[in-house]
């Protein structure tokens, strides 16, 4: 069977159009697995500098207005 040549045309049309789509989909899965780990790794990262802060910081009684430098 031998398919007419407007068919045939818009059948290569299709595939490009899927090829195109399948390697857009790839570079999105990628740029995603990418922003996950960065995210990842941010949330790691606060997790650790909440650790760093000392314990008690909510009952010093002290502010950040209380410690300004002494030039003010």
């Amino acid at each position: 069977m031998v398919l007419p040549s407007d068919q045939v045309d818009r059948l290569n049309e299709l595939e490009m159009k899927i090829v195109l789509a399948d390697d857009m989909l790839d570079q999105l899965n990628q740029t995603i697995f990418r922003q996950q780990q960065q995210i990842d790794a941010l949330a790691q990262e606060v997790r650790t500098l909440r650790q760093q802060l000392p314990q008690d910081r909510n009952t010093s009684g002290t502010t950040l207005l209380d410690e300004l430098p002494p030039h003010y």
